[in-house]
């Protein structure tokens, strides 16, 4: 099994649809990304706003796992780290198969535990035509599927690069799978 890695990281202080990649970010506990724009305690996302702007922001990193672009790539989709708006692209780790709660070590000192799964919106569709479809399926009994990465919450500081390796700690059982968040 290959180690789990850090490949790209990436942020951006607009609220655009992809972000540039970085030399390195940084994570704030309970806030996270410094400088991006989903940075907050509470929700930062334009449509969770509308909702609710009183909402707890368990928004605050986004991750997708480079497999997903490899996948994309040999189906003709041409997508980059920081392309679909992630802040931390991994190699090596099953991000979609973590139990809600999950905490990772990213580098030497940030801790993100995830709170669920991305739910991609028809923006996506504006980036690259057709792609929608390739990120959010069904399986074979008719459940959705979302494999447009994980999403979460800091829960201690550091400095982030690629290269830096990742660990992870999986919570006490009963495990809860990762729902839309």
């Amino acid at each position: 099994m290959s180690r789990a890695t850090v490949i790209a990281v990436s942020s951006d202080t607009d609220h655009r649809f992809s972000k540039p990649n970085r030399s390195s970010i940084r994570l704030l506990a309970g806030l996270g990304v410094e400088g991006d724009a989903h940075l907050g305690v509470t929700v930062q996302h334009l449509s969770r706003i509308a909702q609710d702007p009183a909402q707890p922001n368990l928004r605050q990193v986004h991750l997708i796992h480079a497999e997903l672009f490899d996948e994309l790539r040999a189906s003709g989709y041409a997508v980059t780290p920081g392309d679909l708006g992630e802040n931390v692209t991994t190699r090596g780790i099953d991000l979609l198969g973590l139990p809600a709660g999950t905490r990772l070590r990213l580098g030497p000192e940030a801790v993100v535990e995830i709170t669920g799964l991305r739910n991609p919106c028809r923006q996506i569709d504006r980036f690259r035509a057709g792609l929608l479809k390739q990120v959010v399926g069904r399986d074979e009994s008719g459940a959705v599927l979302r494999k447009a990465g994980v999403m979460g919450i800091v829960l201690a500081p550091g400095t982030l690069r690629p290269g830096d390796p990742i660990a992870v700690e999986l919570p006490a059982p009963p495990h809860r799978p990762l729902d839309k968040v």
